[in-house]
């Protein structure tokens, strides 16, 4: 399953990072992370919540940048 989240970081390099971040997280097949259109795009594994995965990039994306916001 694949979903598109609004997101708000302030440079391409933190973009970068959040969506190296994202990728790492359990439950993530593949995310990309576009910073002109501030947008995050995720593919989950099968069979699991995207929700509390969500929940997990989260954390790893405030970790990168402590201001960003990704709108579940």
């Amino acid at each position: 399953m694949k979903k598109t989240y609004k997101i708000e970081v302030d440079c391409a390099n933190c973009a970068n990072l959040m969506e190296n971040a994202a990728k790492k997280t359990a439950g993530v097949k593949a995310a990309t992370v576009n910073f002109m259109t501030q947008k995050m795009i995720v593919e989950f594994e099968d069979g699991v919540d995207a929700a509390s995965v969500m929940q997990q990039v989260y954390k790893a994306c405030k970790k990168v940048e402590d201001d960003c916001e990704i709108y579940l």
